[in-house]
């Protein structure tokens, strides 16, 4: 599974990449800061990713931008978001931009480790 990442902290991406190191086939394609970049290289990439990692508040831009830009994506492609800010009402906003899940950074990262292993072996 490819995964695209669009994270902005070093310390965050840090622990993803720690925590998803246990997925068996899972690979990060690429990580960018921005949205604007997030779209270019959605754009130029439309194949090279399964499931895309979101976070919402980045270096310049919103994830809501990339959550809605991700909604051309192909079928099988997932986007998620991963973010400190995942409380209602913004669960559901997130839902209605296009995600397909939401994750706590803080709480609920092994579940998002789940979730990775689940859509693998569903793939």
């Amino acid at each position: 599974m490819k995964l695209f990442v669009v994270e902005d902290n070093a310390r965050a991406l840090q622990n993803l990449r720690d925590a998803l190191e246990a997925v068996p086939e899972l690979e990060i394609v690429r990580v960018v800061a921005t949205a604007e970049d997030a779209r270019a290289w959605l754009s130029a990439n439309p194949d090279a990713w399964d499931v895309a990692v979101i976070d919402l508040f980045l270096a310049a831009g919103h994830g809501f931008e990339v959550l809605r830009y991700c909604r051309q994506r192909q079928p099988g492609q997932r986007a998620v978001v991963l973010s400190n800010y995942t409380r209602d009402p913004v669960r559901e906003h997130a839902r209605l931009a296009g995600a397909d899940a939401v994750f706590d950074k803080a709480f609920e990262m092994e579940s998002l480790v789940a979730w990775c292993e689940q859509q693998g072996a569903a793939a």
